[in-house]
């Protein structure tokens, strides 16, 4: 992840449409905005938000939401026509 010049290092936990759960060592904030590359390509950046945290011993799990998906996640069913 990156902010500014500043890089945090982290682990994808597991991955949605929606965002991603991660490991991280340094500590971030709560609804701060990051870009987040997955992978080894830089170009492939997307920004998120930190949506909660969990400290632990020797870092936090966090939950970050993707800022790039619109609509709600997951999508709302249809409205029922026979109503």
């Amino acid at each position: 992840m990156k902010r500014g010049e500043q890089e945090y290092i982290g682990w994808t936990l597991n991955l949605s449409r929606g965002g991603l759960r991660i490991v991280v060592e340094d500590p971030i904030e709560l609804n701060t905005e990051y870009m987040v590359v997955l992978g080894q390509d830089e170009h492939e950046a997307r920004p998120v938000r930190v949506a909660w945290i969990q400290d632990e011993a020797g870092g936090q799990i966090a939950g970050l939401q993707f800022l790039d998906v619109e609509g709600t996640i997951p999508p709302q069913d249809p409205p029922d026509q026979n109503d």
